[in-house]
């Protein structure tokens, strides 16, 4: 079907190249108009300091310079979009809204009432899949049911995606032409760009900022990260080296397409002499869409368990558990590695995937708190936060959910500084009271004595707290505490 007049509502899908519903709608349409709207619904809840929030904004801005050499406009509100795009698609006379599909359920209930009121003038609303590579129903069991184990969903994604691949059929990956159809964008009357301010947001300098928003910072990124991306596979667990591709806010936001880097990860497993940095990187890109799978057939894992027995846990309440919550975000346990992931977090809005784990653990695990403390902390903090992950995550942590560590299965914080960080490069960065404690000293500091302490210039309970917690006495009461899943299974 043609359409006279079409709008493009970006959301997280920041480019405007290989963009599906960009695509779709130039192809279908004879005129193309482009929206962006800052949502303030979402806005109201953040940190008037948000990293995330400036990281749009430079999106935004570039998108608008490129739009406009392609020979559009992209128009930018500040509002509800339940309001602002029917208003605006009745003032542009437009036919049908494009959208690249989202997941979340709050998102879903905003673009249904969106398509609502469209609907009131026969104005359609169309979605297209775009962040992900196979979503809702498309990659199943044998028994033509949602899987709930990742290792099998993986090979079943894998050989779906070779089996296409084989058949001359890539549209799975292959990019979106958009440049082809530029002609059918619908010049438009400039319009300003609302400033951080006039939302209620402090702009942060570039140093406090740490990221750069926009399409050539993500571009950038990847190419620094596939000239090492066969140490990938090695390198990843280890804080203190650049092992990460550090692409993940720019997957959270589209500035990069990810129909390209899995033609990229593809492309160096074919090619590397060693599979596994290419390999390893794709299972992650994997573990993106399971998760986005795993919350369109589960909604409910937003704030319940995945697994509906692990309800019954009881966990620690009161002011205690507030106090030991506080020192969880402060990074202050006594833990040096969890402390010091807790402040690069805090500090720059990142934290390396293995100290997200680490600290996962350490909360519910040693600390005893409810899962939904910490995941509620990170989607408040992290710049890259997306609902299906770090739902996916902090409940693989918690033994709550899909293919889930087993309850029983507790990280020793100290074995893992001991392993992961082992001259304690990472530590000493964000931690530099303990700057001077040696390789040996730094994972455990409570245990040294005076004459040690003193020469490392260190003052227990006053440069660095004592440990808030006990592994081994911890460990002990979580296996007391998690036995209610047993006796409720």
């Amino acid at each position: 079907m043609i359409y006279t007049k079409s709008l493009v509502w970006f959301r997280r899908d920041l480019r405007h190249f290989d963009n599906a519903a960009l695509y779709h709608a130039l192809k279908q349409s004879n005129s193309c108009y482009c929206v962006f709207i800052f949502d303030k619904v979402i806005l109201r809840g953040l940190p008037k300091r948000d990293r995330r929030v400036q990281f749009i904004h430079q999106s935004i801005q570039e998108l608008r310079t490129e739009l406009k050499e392609l020979g559009t406009h992209l128009i930018v509100l500040y509002g509800d979009p339940v309001e602002e795009i029917p208003r605006l698609a009745a003032e542009l006379e437009i036919n049908a809204v494009f959208v690249n599909r989202d997941y979340e359920p709050a998102a879903l209930q905003r673009d249904q009432s969106v398509q609502q009121h469209l609907g009131s003038f026969n104005c359609d609303f169309i979605d297209c899949k775009d962040q992900v590579i196979f979503d809702k129903d498309e990659v199943l069991s044998l028994a033509g049911k949602p899987f709930s184990v990742f290792t099998p969903y993986k090979n079943a994604w894998l050989k779906k995606l070779a089996s296409e691949i084989e058949g001359g059929a890539d549209f799975y990956f292959k990019p979106y032409p958009v440049r082809k159809y530029a002609g059918h964008f619908a010049p438009h009357t400039k319009t300003p760009l609302p400033s951080l301010a006039s939302m209620g947001f402090e702009e942060l300098s570039e140093q406090e900022l740490k990221l750069q928003g926009g399409m050539n910072a993500g571009a950038a990124l990847l190419e620094e990260f596939l000239n090492r991306i066969d140490q990938y596979g090695n390198a990843r667990d280890f804080p203190a080296i650049k092992g990460p591709s550090y692409l993940s806010v720019h997957l959270r936001f589209g500035t990069v397409s990810i129909r390209y880097l899995v033609s990229q990860a593809m492309r160096h497993i074919r090619i590397a002499s060693s599979l596994d940095g290419a390999s390893v990187w794709l299972s992650e890109l994997i573990w993106r869409d399971f998760y986005f799978m795993i919350l369109h057939h589960n909604p409910r894992v937003v704030g319940q368990a995945y697994k509906p027995e692990y309800d019954a846990i009881h966990w620690e309440s009161g002011s205690a558990a507030n106090e030991l919550f506080k020192a969880w975000c402060d990074g202050k346990t006594g833990y040096p590695l969890v402390d010091a992931a807790m402040q690069q977090l805090n500090q720059t809005g990142y934290m390396h995937n293995r100290l997200r784990m680490v600290v996962a653990s350490f909360l519910v695990k040693d600390l005893g708190i409810d899962w939904r403390w910490g995941e509620a902390y990170f989607a408040l903090n992290l710049n890259d936060f997306d609902l299906s992950a770090n739902n996916g995550g902090w409940q693989w942590a918690a033994s709550t959910g899909c293919d889930a560590q087993p309850y029983f299965r507790i990280f020793n914080p100290t074995t893992q500084s001991e392993k992961f960080d082992s001259d304690g490069k990472f530590i000493r960065r964000y931690l530099p009271q303990l700057a001077k404690l040696n390789a040996k000293q730094i994972h455990a500091p409570w245990k040294l004595g005076p004459i040690e302490l003193t020469a490392a210039s260190l003052q227990l309970g006053v440069d660095y707290p004592y440990p808030i917690v006990a592994h081994d006495v911890a460990r002990l009461k979580t296996l007391e505490r998690y036995s209610v899943v047993k006796k409720v299974g």
